[in-house]
């Protein structure tokens, strides 16, 4: 593992690395004509790559089945990459550095050439460190990792295999994947992203809990009433539903971006911050979750806005075309946990997510249960809250109550805020997707999926899902640009989640 000179740093830069220089590191992106190596990955790619946070012997190598020379291959990227004036040497640099083959991810003989393509450009360097990246559709994952494992494994250095999600549909898929992928693979050799783990915030909940002496004796049922992670875009499909119905929103976002926040909110101190150690801690307060059920679940499908102002908020889910006809699959879920632990016995773990709302927002909200004893005037007392908001405008901020000024103990809502734009101005907070490639190359797991987290995680939802698409549940209509159905706010309430529509934090414009 390299290095980190931490003194080398610009303030709120990312971290500088000492990396073996007698390697070359390959990058080998299988799906680099995909849409989401164009988008994300070459980007981001550049983007190391321009600020030299990768190893200086770095190669990136693009294998799909298109047949795209190197000029091809950089057109159908380059404006996603947010080249600056000034740059443009520096990114001609990084172009020489790529390379392209063309193959099946069926063929040994195309495979073979790709390792003949990266022994001839290792046999300059005492060693070939080699990271797969698989930026391909589920259906060929295996066939893809077996020829990777018998035509393309390096022998002079690491190898690590990079696995974009889904990993699997249900408990039994994902089950047949791991069989398959641990038949060629160590589990220290497999990277299973998940890019809320990269993100700046959600990094921070293990360094809040406990870093902080403040929050850890508050931290149980004694004084949680309830806890709601929360996923929001206020976009619909956009002509994707197609891809989107094979899944839905528990698959999408629940299952694994929600869970993962909410392993790292739940868990037990760990013994150390070893990858190991969190993530122990992160499966054994799984296994202390009952799968979930239908009746502590409310499920929404979005309607057109007549009044919208774009085409996308006037067309429902079912207008999309490529959505099958009568589909029933949910764009909104909001469901209920229960942890049976001593630390959160009763307390309430409310997960929503959903599309075409009201807003964007990822956030998790800690609500506190009202002081014993209350002594002040009234019932204008409400209850505090912790909210820690990855996106937009990232912040954590303690929703209290004060005494408004020249009163006479009257009350008011208000907050302590730590705004990040604010707090850390002029520092640019790096993208998911950088902290991991760096991670990767680094041989640190922390911030990526186990596959026993994989296993609890499906056995939660499993029944749950197989439940709504075997009865063909009817989500419950709503308006694109709403809240949401209105039960989920009956099933808030049941729940004890207060909403009281009092309190609006000013954001990072006050």
């Amino acid at each position: 593992m390299p290095s980190v000179k931490e003194n080398d740093n610009k303030p709120g830069g990312l971290p500088k690395d000492e990396w073996q220089e007698d390697a070359l590191y390959s990058i080998i992106i299988l799906g680099a004509s995909g849409d989401l190596a164009k988008k994300k990955i070459y980007p981001v790619l550049w983007s190391l790559f321009r600020d030299d946070l990768l190893p200086k012997n770095t190669s990136f190598v693009g294998y799909a089945r298109s047949k795209l020379s190197i000029d091809d291959l950089r057109k159908s990227f380059q404006a996603n990459c947010k080249i600056m004036k000034g740059e443009e040497e520096k990114f001609f640099a990084f172009i020489k550095n790529n390379l392209y083959i063309s193959g099946s991810y069926d063929s040994s003989e195309d495979f073979k050439r790709l390792n003949e393509s990266l022994n001839e450009r290792e046999a300059k360097t005492n060693a070939g460190n080699r990271v797969f990246y698989l930026s391909l559709p589920p259906f060929v994952f295996d066939t893809a990792t077996q020829h990777i494992r018998e035509n393309c494994w390096g022998k002079t250095g690491w190898n690590r295999i990079v696995l974009e999600k889904p990993f699997g549909h249900d408990l039994e898929s994902s089950r047949k994947l791991a069989t398959h992928l641990n038949s060629l693979f160590t589990e220290e050799e497999i990277y299973r992203i998940d890019h809320y783990l990269g993100k700046e915030l959600v990094q921070n909940l293990i360094t809040l809990r406990f870093a902080n002496r403040i929050f850890n004796p508050a931290w149980n049922n004694h004084n949680v009433a309830s806890v709601m992670i929360t996923f929001k875009e206020p976009i619909g499909t956009q002509g994707r539903g197609g891809y989107f119905d094979e899944y839905g929103i528990i698959r999408d976002i629940i299952q694994n971006h929600l869970m993962q926040i909410f392993c790292l909110a739940a868990m037990e101190k760990p013994v150390s911050l070893n990858a190991e150690d969190i993530r122990d801690e992160k499966v054994r307060v799984l296994r202390r979750i009952a799968p979930a059920t239908i009746e502590n679940s409310v499920f929404g499908q979005y309607l057109g806005n007549p009044t919208g102002k774009t085409e996308d908020e006037k067309m429902g889910y079912l207008d999309d075309p490529t959505v099958p006809k009568g589909s029933v699959t949910p764009t909104f879920a909001v469901l209920v946990l229960k942890i049976d632990n001593e630390r959160w016995e009763g307390v309430p773990w409310i997960l929503r997510a959903g599309k075409a709302l009201n807003e964007r927002k990822a956030e998790i909200r800690v609500q506190f249960k009202k002081p014993d004893g209350d002594i002040m005037p009234g019932t204008g007392a409400k209850r505090d809250e912790l909210v820690i908001r990855f996106q937009p405008n990232e912040a954590i901020y303690l929703k209290m109550m004060t005494k408004t000024p020249n009163s006479h103990f009257g009350m008011e809502e208000t907050e302590l805020d730590m705004t990040y734009s604010k707090r850390y101005e002029g520092v640019v907070l790096a993208e998911a997707y950088q902290l991991l490639f760096l991670e990767i190359l680094r041989g640190r797991q922390i911030h990526f999926v186990r596959n026993d987290e994989l296993e609890e995680t499906w056995r939660i939802f499993t029944p749950l899902l197989h439940q709504i698409e075997n009865e063909k549940v009817k989500p419950i209509d709503y308006e694109f640009g709403s809240r949401g159905p209105r039960d989920a706010d009956r099933l808030l309430a049941e729940n004890n989640f207060i909403y009281t529509g009092t309190y609006k934090w000013p954001g990072p414009s006050k």
